[in-house]
Parts: C-alpha cells; structure tokens; sequence
C-alpha cells in the first residue's frame, strides 16, 4: 500500500519456532511469535513478570524517568488493585456523552482540513488531535493540549533515541500539576491524584508520578499512528469511505483491522523471575523475553489472509491493545476516539491525496518495521464540495 509498508518482518522467524533472539541495545532477548503463545505468555506473570521497573519497554527506559510506571511495571494482584483505582477515569469513554464530546472534537478537527491544501497530517492534525483528546480523559482544559504538543510525537524520544532531557521534562511537568492542585483541588486528573485513596492511604509522590507518566506516555505515538493510518488507508482506498458511509457497522470492524494491521506496539517485555526456556532458548532468572504482539496479529493460524486488509473481517482477535491483566486501560478511549475519526472521514471526505509520506521505522538488525510516519502530507476534499 502506498506510504505505508504492510509487509510482515517477522514471517521468518515463525518458521524457526520462536527461536528467535534480537539484539536490542546489546540485550539478546528472544520473541514469543504466535497468537496462542503471546496469549498464553501474558497470562503467566508468574514465568514471566512484568514487576520491573523500567524494563517492561524494549529498549528499557531506565535512563529517562526514576520510577515505575503504574500500573504497568507490576504484577497482579498489585497491578489490578491500582487498575480498578483507575477505572472510573479510564472507564468514561463508556458514557455516551463521553463519545458525544469526542464526536464533537474530531468533527471541528476534519472541518478544519477540509479543502484546506496540502497539509502534514502528523503535526497539524494527529498530534493536537490525541492532545485534546486526552484533555477530555483527564478533565482538563482543552487548551492545555497547546502544552502537550511541544513534546512531540514521543514523551521520552527524539530524533536520535531515548531522551533524558525529555524525561525530565515531563516528570517536572507532573510534579508542578500535583503542586498547583494541591491546595486548590478542582475535578481533574491532578487533582484527583492528590486526593485519591489505596488501600485506605494517599498515593505516595512515586505512585502518583508513576501513573501520570504512564498516562501521558501510553497512548500517545500509538494514537498518532493509528489516525495517520487511517488518512494512508483511504487515500488508497476511497471507495472504503463510501462503504463506511452506506454501512455505519463497518465503523467498528474497520478500527479494530486497523489496530489488528499496524500493531502500534510491536512488542512489550517481561523479565522471568526463575530459569526458564522459551522454544529452546534458555532464559535466566532475571533475562528478559519479548511478547510479540504485532506477530500475534499476523498469526495465518488464526487470521484468514492476515496481511490483507479487510474492513469487514469478523471475529477479529487481535491483541493490538494487549491481554490478560495488562489490557491497556486506554484501549476504550483510543475505541471512541479512532471510530470517530473513521466515522467523521466517511461522513465528511470524499476524497485524500496522499502527496508525501516519510515511513517511521522500528529498525533492528534482526528486522525492521514501520510504526508510523515521520511526516505524512495530504490533501482532503470535502464530500459535499
């Protein structure tokens, strides 16, 4: 598909049986490749534990941030005390007035494109998109988005990797928000943090560092990326756009293909806690292995043509947002926000240009894929023009 490549890095390796190590960063770890061994890998937090602070990421990110992200870095039953914590937050999108604020927002975003010339769908509409949209999340002005946007695509990278200087920023970023809403609480995120109880007690300055940096890094670049595929999709697809239109149901099943093909995180890691063996590659106590879900998604076992795109594929299980007790607590919000985008599209564009795309790669020795565009210019014309 033009500006974006859908082809499958890691297809060789599956023929191999998982015997598979990559080197990241002078780290040989070893994939867990096929559908039912991610799944069965995500369950078992006892063989493989997610209570490690910083090394749950591939690259670890020791080197931007001081503490653990919750609840992320910790195993059940920890992890699910502080995810029913977080529910009520993370479970807003459900209230349909929820999704009607989010309609709203992505119908004045798409206006403002609309026969407008060519523009860079990363910077002017993706970003500020996901910024505002998580204003939403987190009971904040929308305005304080313009803060958010200055931070890039990544919280903790730039251009050249992983930055310290960025970390630092958006730890010192939290910490003012906890101060000015410390005396003064009001209905937001911040304010809730500093009030909120665990296990009748306030969240310690780390707990509340650590899930604040969670929320404003897990569903930033991952959000960017899926709204920029769906502008890829249909400048390739435009008759998708009249279909979608003709048959609102298509709306649910495009997003979740959509999640299902690109796969945002490609993987996540898990550290063993005593000597294990992964599909004949000995693992230590204290050595990492990779959960592949991007393999998973690709998996001929259980996807018909799993390369193909097919915006009606039913029974889709897809692992694009996780499983088992890690499930990304923002995968409803990212449901309601990316079904909005394809809805508004449909409703709205008749017809994308693609005049420039510049592929995000994740590039190892061992593969290399794309999570993404560094730059991505397109036209959009109105439906109704």
């Amino acid at each position: 598909m033009k500006g974006w490549d859908l082809s499958d890095p890691f297809e060789a390796y599956r023929r191999l049986e998982g015997q598979l190590t990559v080197d990241f960063v002078g780290e040989e770890i070893p994939l867990i490749l096929r559908h039912a061994d991610v799944r069965d890998a995500a369950m078992d937090w006892q063989r493989f534990s997610s209570d490690a602070p910083f090394r749950v990421p591939i690259p670890p990110e020791d080197g931007v941030r001081r503490v653990r992200q919750i609840p992320i870095e910790l195993d059940p039953p920890k992890s699910q005390g502080f995810k029913e914590l977080l529910r009520d937050t993370f479970g807003a999108p459900r209230k349909p007035e929820y999704a009607d604020r989010i309609k709203a927002l992505v119908e004045r975003s798409i206006a403002q494109i609309l026969d407008s010339g060519p523009f860079n769908v990363i910077d002017e509409f993706a970003l500020p998109l996901q910024g505002k949209a998580l204003a939403q999340l987190l009971r904040m002005p929308e305005s304080e988005a313009n803060a958010w946007q200055a931070w890039g695509t990544s919280v903790f990278q730039d251009d050249t990797g992983y930055s310290e200087d960025k970390g630092q920023g958006l730890e010192a970023y939290i910490l003012d928000q906890l101060e000015q809403t410390r005396d003064e609480p009001g209905a937001d995120f911040f304010s809730w943090l500093n009030t909120v109880e665990h296990e009748g007690c306030k969240l310690t300055e780390d707990e509340k560092l650590g899930i604040a940096l969670l929320v404003f890094a897990g569903g930033r670049d991952t959000i960017i990326s899926m709204v920029s595929f769906c502008f890829v999709y249909f400048a390739n697809h435009p008759q998708s756009l009249v279909d979608i239109r003709e048959n609102p149901a298509l709306e649910r099943t495009a997003l979740e293909e959509f999640v299902r093909i690109v796969s945002p995180l490609s993987h996540i890691g898990r550290v063993c806690p005593h000597a294990t063996e992964v599909h004949g590659v000995s693992r230590e106590e204290g050595e990492r292995v990779s959960i592949c879900w991007a393999s998973a998604n690709r998996d001929d076992a259980i996807f018909t043509d799993p390369h193909t795109i097919d915006i009606a594929r039913q029974r889709n299980a897809h692992m694009g947002f996780g499983y088992g007790p890690h499930m990304c607590l923002g995968s409803i919000h990212a449901r309601v926000l990316l079904r909005s985008v394809i809805a508004t599209m449909a409703a709205q564009i008749g017809e994308i240009t693609l005049h420039e795309s510049i592929p995000k790669w994740e590039d190892w020795k061992a593969y290399r894929r794309q999570i993404g565009c560094e730059r991505l210019m397109v036209s959009v014309q109105s439906r109704l023009a």
